[in-house]
């Protein structure tokens, strides 16, 4: 993200580009995907986090879309500027692959499970990357 379009503190950097991202996640999946950068680190380094949204028909009548009623949100969470050289080579290696798989599993998956909201965030761990589902704690 250009630096003149930062919200960001001095000293924090995003370790993933919209572009980054939408590389992995092919066109046809960008228009089922909101896509949000944080301005505020997470307490416990969390770095991308993926959350699928369930069908809400409810909702139709208060102005959303049918075909954004299952969808995937993605948000990316800012870093220390010196740690985000390593941060994007791990995410773009490790965690935007497995990005992407997971979401081809619940565009794919069972009804009962479309149906319940379910998420999975990534976090750096020396070199590599660590992830969690469902707000569970990270290994």
């Amino acid at each position: 993200m250009p630096s003149r379009n930062r919200r960001l503190p001095r000293g924090l950097s995003w370790p993933l580009t919209p572009t980054d991202i939408r590389t992995v996640l092919r066109e046809q999946k960008t228009d089922t995907v909101d896509l949000d950068f944080a301005d505020r680190p997470c307490d416990d380094g969390t770095l991308l986090h993926a959350e699928w949204l369930p069908p809400l028909s409810s909702n139709y009548g208060c102005g959303i879309h049918p075909s954004l009623w299952s969808s995937v949100r993605i948000r990316v969470t800012p870093l220390p500027s010196t740690r985000r050289a390593a941060a994007r080579e791990a995410l773009r290696q490790q965690a935007l692959p497995e990005l992407a798989a997971w979401i081809d599993a619940a565009e794919r998956a069972p009804e009962a499970w479309t149906l319940t909201r379910h998420s999975r965030s990534w976090r750096l761990v020396g070199g590599t990357t660590d992830h969690r589902d469902d707000g569970r704690p990270y290994r």
